[in-house]
């Protein structure tokens, strides 16, 4: 997804290519959204969307979908061209969340949320209804998915099976992964490595 990340120019993959997302497939193929000009906003590579969005082909129609740290909306927005049924979009920084919603308004789609909050925040306060997509893509080093992964489990984020994808630096720490988080594709592209996991039920 499309995300406010601060990162050294080297683990920037989409440096050149700021200020516009295109949507690669769905009632949206091929629509450009402007991208606020945010410090540090690193859209998830078309290369790297469309290897997801294939891994996802039979995941997103009609699915809830959580992108925990929005920034451009590359991913929340392709999920809703693909006819995902709701997205929510968490995105803290306040001209980039106005910028999402700027670019809801003009695709006339009201099958989504821009929230402008912190995400742990956000997360800790829990939900009564889960998510069957999670998009997983925070700021580089700043060290957020030990601290947003067991707050997913725990706070009532995640379907029974839900699907959850992360991407995050290859040169970091791996987080720990919830021993009910099933493995299901793991692939690296220059500076990034990104995996999807199939979330089993605790108790099963």
């Amino acid at each position: 997804m499309a995300r406010s990340k601060t990162s050294s120019p080297r683990s920037t993959p989409s440096a050149g290519r700021a200020g516009m997302i295109r949507l690669i497939s769905g009632q949206w193929r091929g629509r450009k959204l402007p991208v606020h000009d945010v410090d540090g906003l690193r859209p998830t590579t078309d290369r790297v969307k469309e290897t997801l969005f294939n891994w996802l082909a039979a995941e997103v129609r009609a699915s809830r979908c959580l992108d925990v740290f929005a920034g451009s909306g590359s991913l929340g927005f392709e999920a809703l061209s693909r006819y995902a049924s709701y997205v929510m979009m968490i995105e803290k920084e306040p001209k980039a969340a106005r910028q999402l919603q700027l670019n809801l308004q003009t695709l006339q789609c009201s099958q989504a949320q821009v929230i402008c909050r912190d995400a742990l925040q956000v997360l800790q306060a829990g939900c009564s209804e889960p998510f069957e997509l999670v998009f997983l893509d925070p700021p580089f080093r700043k060290n957020l998915l030990p601290q947003v992964i067991p707050l997913l489990e725990q706070q009532g984020w995640l379907a029974a099976r839900a699907v959850i994808y992360l991407e995050r630096e290859n040169d970091g720490e791996p987080p720990v992964i919830p021993p009910n988080w099933q493995l299901l594709k793991d692939k690296q592209a220059g500076q990034v490595c990104y995996q999807l996991y199939l979330r089993e039920s605790p108790s099963a």
